[in-house]
This record gives C-alpha cells, structure tokens and sequence, in this order.
C-alpha cells in the first residue's frame, strides 16, 4: 500500500468515526454544556484527605504550632479549586452554558456555588469526628492492626469510607455529578463501591474491603462492621430508571456483622439489631433482631489419593 493509499484509508476512518459519533448521541457530549473537570476533583479529594486526617498525607512534620497555618492554606486552595467543579455541575444540572447564556441565570448558579461551598467546610469538622469513629472502629475490630495510625495509612475500607462521607454531604447540598465521581474515584482505588446516597452510620467499618458494594438507598446503622464481597443490593434492577427515587437497597441496623461474600437485596429487607451474616448468603427478607444467618455447609468428598503400586496418581479435577 502506498502513501496515497495510506492517506485515502486514514481519511476513510477518519469519516466512519465522525458519523459514528453524530449517529450514536449517547456515547458523546457535544454542543452542550461544560463538565465538570475529574483531574481537579481527584485533585480537591486528596487536599479534603490531608484536612481530614493532617500529617498523614501531604506535609509531614506538623505540629500544633503551625496547624492553623497548613489547615488554613489547604482551606483556601481546596475551596477556590471546588468552587470552580461546583459551579460547572450545578451550571450542567440547570443547562445553563459557561458565559453565553443568561447572565442572570449564571449569576444565581455562581452564588448558589458559593453558598454551597460554604455550607460543605462548614460541614467538615462534624465529617471528622464521624470518621474518627471509623477510624477507632477499625482498629477495634481487627486484631492485625497495631495501631490507628496504620489504619488510617493503610485501609482501603477507610479510604472509601471518608470520600463516601464527604461526597454524601455535597449530595444533600443537591450538587449534581459531582459527588458520583468522587466516589467512583474511590472505588478505582480500593474496589469498594459506595454509593455518595447510602447513608452510613457511626462506627463504620469495612475489613479488606475489595468487592463491596453498597448501593443508593442503603442505610447502615452504627457499630457495623462488613468484609469483602458484601453486596447490598437492588432486588430488581432489571426496571432501570423506572425505580428511580424508590427505597431499593437494604436498611442495617446497630451492631450488625456481614461476613464476606453476603448478597442482600431489596429496600424492604431489614437486618435486625445485633443480627450476623454469614458468609456466602443470599437474603431477600428481612432477618429479626439478634439472630444469625448462615449457609448449610458444603458436603465434603474424599478419596484416598495414595499410589497403589506402581500406578501413578490420577488426575481428575472437575471445574
């Protein structure tokens, strides 16, 4: 093939990919309004990390003397840097393009950004205490962690959790997209996936973590405590948009345990006060408090597997 050749197929594409882009509007966002930028929202969430857990990440050596100082200057660059995502989701939530549109319309959504803004740091100190629950409670409930200091260095579950938090208080400040992809940065990280709705409880704490999933309409009580693989779940996904602002996930309440590999679905299902789940369960109904659940063991098959002789042993694995 040719230059020519080589230039007429590269044009060819260039065409089949621009006709597929106007024919399939879904799968493109053009002429519309601005979204917002991820690359500063991860960026807001690793600073709102530093304010919530200080001299853990980011400057190290701090001390009460120059605390006020670093609090301060994050403060100042995390709030300008989320005024700017604010202001862009709440602009895309009313459809209102950057500097061309009405010029009253966009002076409301800039004030109503500000406020929001606002109202959210005022919101952090209430947020750290509630994490500092999360963080005692994960060092209380596992044996493996010598200190809380690991805990909060090291535990994904944590990690998840404190975005989870904070992206639920700009979700009840009507903030649109924004706290979705806060935590959809999270679940990349840690393979936890919480849902910015679900409304979590003191004392929260998440062991191992990879495979949770926690969904919009969740609620958790306090002192719970779950391992990897939990799903909690819609019963009926299957109707889509049609569910849409319905109860559709599970309410735990206190003191429950979930053991690794649980499945419980629907927004009716209540797990009762002090209740364990054991591992591996599917529930749809609710479980009265103080009871434990658990899945009739496997039947175990054996066969002596000792060479007779000269004979070598068999291979048999069944998948």
């Amino acid at each position: 093939m040719d230059r020519k050749q080589h230039h007429e197929l590269r044009s060819e594409i260039v065409d089949a990919l621009v006709q597929s882009v106007i024919e399939i509007p879904q799968t493109q966002h053009l002429n519309r309004v601005d979204l917002p930028n991820r690359d500063s929202i991860v960026r807001c969430v690793g600073l709102l990390r530093q304010i919530m857990f200080p001299g853990y990440f980011g400057t190290q050596g701090l001390a009460d003397k120059n605390l006020a100082h670093r609090i301060s200057a994050l403060t100042h660059e995390v709030f300008d840097m989320l005024y700017e995502q604010v202001r862009c989701c709440v602009r895309y939530g009313k459809q209102i393009p950057g500097n061309d549109g009405d010029a009253a319309a966009i002076e409301a959504c800039d004030q109503q950004a500000t406020d929001v803004v606002l109202q959210f740091f005022a919101r952090l100190a209430p947020v750290r205490k509630m994490l500092a629950g999360d963080v005692q409670a994960a060092f209380d409930g596992d044996p493996a962690a010598k200190s809380t200091d690991e805990t909060i260095y090291c535990y994904p579950g944590l990690l998840a959790i404190m975005v989870q938090r904070l992206a639920h208080e700009l979700l009840k400040l009507e903030v649109p997209l924004l706290p979705r992809v806060m935590t959809e940065y999270a679940h990349s990280l840690t393979g936890i996936d919480i849902h910015p709705g679900a409304k979590l409880g003191h004392n929260f704490f998440i062991d191992h973590g990879t495979g949770v999933v926690i969904g919009e309409t969740t609620i958790i009580g306090d002192n719970v405590k779950i391992y990897q693989g939990v799903t909690l779940g819609a019963l009926s996904p299957a109707f889509g948009q049609l569910l849409r602002g319905q109860k559709r996930h599970p309410t735990i309440e206190d003191n429950v345990t979930i053991y690794a590999g649980a499945t419980i679905l629907g927004g009716e299902t209540v797990i009762g006060t002090g209740s364990v789940i054991g591992g591996n369960v599917f529930i749809t109904t609710s479980v009265p408090p103080h009871n434990q659940v658990s899945a009739e063991p496997p039947k175990l098959k054996y066969r002596d597997r000792r060479p007779r002789g000269n004979k070598p042993i068999e291979l048999d694995f069944q998948i």
